[in-house]
């Protein structure tokens, strides 16, 4: 039983060993030669990185994800940086030049087509494609990470090579940081240079990172073999590069989280107050989130009847209630001495303007009302009984006759309307004729221009 149980362990540890090993199915030499070859600058890849960078900076600038994804697919900006990864990994001191040189020419080739298309661009406003490259987190220190894992593996198989490299560009992004510090440098704004470049340099940094510990592992052979002292100190050096270049993101990435943590609990705490009893005659006419290393300030703008201090007391009791505790709440009233003639204008013009609109709401469903009241009023004199009645002299195949009021709602315009219906059952179906001329008879006697006949 014993002896049963061991087979059966090994079996399964063997089938796992099959599924997860990948060192058997490598070639190294055309994985090598298809790298080098990536890393070659040549005329066309000059312009084409140069159509590339121009296409996403378009995208960028108008904000289309289609766009950016298109620029990605086409960009050469990837085979020097796997080139870097290759040349560490087989000790190639040529390639390492060659690809440290093609890499920093590329570089500047994109910075200047990008900062020469957002300087004589019309369109200036940092579009949100843009600001989510001005931010870089540990986050995007794994994207690239194993984005390079990815795609250095899937170049290494022998036979039915995985078609991932075109999706490891797209998850990397290295286009559109770069884009994005040309654009920092054609506006004048070097925050978003420094941020966008920080995220580029981490994708490259990683995804060559990651094909140099693939490249260790898959038993690449080396060119010029080093000696064990040498060898330690480019992975001391390598591991000391890596710590110096995550530890900025990993603040970045908490300051992230934190940010959007008061953003969510600043928007539930303005729904909050908004029904509290304290503003039953206060109005919001403006918000303004603050998150800063400083402190961070809730700024609401209101119009109304003005706020005693024992009321702005409970609306700051209430950010403790709602994890603001550290948040300082600023009100601005119509009238106060905070607020100069400009913005208390600008304020009760708003409230005017949202007033209005609530008037005419109101206006709108009362005319409604009353347009249905009078319509009830006229039918109210003919009653089911009469104008069956008149219908049988006037029609004999009439078996009988029901009429009520159906309610019709248009569902694309949200209207409401209610119109008379007769559910009318015929001994014998009258032509076309005498149809035609009951309706225009029932539009008269009910005193309505809309009729709903249901005939049996």
């Amino acid at each position: 039983m014993k002896e049963r149980l061991l087979l059966i362990l090994k079996e399964i540890w063997a089938y796992i060993k099959s599924l997860t090993s990948i060192v058997e199915d490598t070639d190294s030499e055309t994985t090598i030669a298809n790298i080098v070859k990536g890393v070659e600058f040549r005329a066309d890849n000059v312009w084409v990185l140069f159509f590339a960078i121009i296409i996403a900076s378009v995208g960028l600038n108008v904000n289309s994800t289609a766009v950016i994804i298109g620029a990605m697919l086409v960009s050469p900006l990837m085979g020097p940086i796997m080139g870097l990864g290759l040349a560490i990994g087989i000790s190639d001191n040529e390639l390492l030049r060659k690809s440290l040189k093609n890499l920093f020419i590329m570089i500047v080739i994109s910075l200047v087509a990008s900062s020469l298309y957002f300087l004589i661009s019309p369109l200036s406003d940092a579009q949100s494609e843009l600001l989510a490259r001005t931010k870089p987190t540990i986050y995007d220190v794994f994207i690239a990470f194993f984005g390079g894992l990815a795609g250095i593996l899937a170049s290494s198989r022998k036979q039915e090579k995985i078609t991932v490299v075109s999706g490891v560009a797209i998850a990397t992004a290295l286009m559109p940081p770069l884009c994005t510090a040309g654009y920092g440098l054609g506006t004048g704004q070097l925050i978003y240079f420094f941020g966008a470049f920080y995220l580029f340099f981490i994708n490259a940094f990683f995804i060559a990172l990651a094909t140099y510990l693939m490249v260790r592992y898959l038993h690449f052979p080396r060119k010029t073999f080093l000696d064990p002292a040498t060898e330690r100190k480019v992975r001391r050096s390598i591991a000391i590069f890596t710590i110096i270049v995550v530890v900025p993101s990993i603040f970045i990435a908490i300051n992230v989280i934190r940010e959007t943590s008061f953003d969510n609990n600043a928007i539930k705490y303005v729904n909050d107050i908004q029904n509290n009893p304290v503003m039953q005659n206060v109005h919001i006419v403006s918000q303004q989130r603050t998150f800063s290393s400083k402190g961070n300030e809730i700024t609401l703008s209101l119009v109304g009847e003005p706020l005693t201090s024992e009321q702005v007391a409970v609306l700051q009791k209430r950010l403790d209630e709602m994890g603001l505790k550290d948040t300082e709440l600023t009100i601005r009233q119509a009238g106060g001495a905070s607020l100069d003639v400009g913005t208390q204008a600008k304020m009760l013009q708003e409230f005017i303007e949202d007033k209005d609109r609530t008037i005419e709401q109101k206006d709108s469903l009362i005319r409604d009302l009353r347009r249905q009241i009078r319509m009830e009023q006229k039918r109210a004199d003919v009653t089911t009984q009469q104008l069956a009645e008149e219908l049988q002299v006037l029609y004999p195949h009439i078996n009988d006759v029901s009429m009520a009021e159906a309610v019709r709602v248009d569902v694309r315009n949200n209207l409401t309307d209610t119109i008379p219906t007769l559910n009318i059952n015929w001994a014998i179906q009258p032509t076309e004729v005498e149809y035609e001329h009951l309706q225009n008879w029932l539009k008269v006697r009910l005193k309505t221009d809309k009729l709903e006949i249901v005939s049996k």
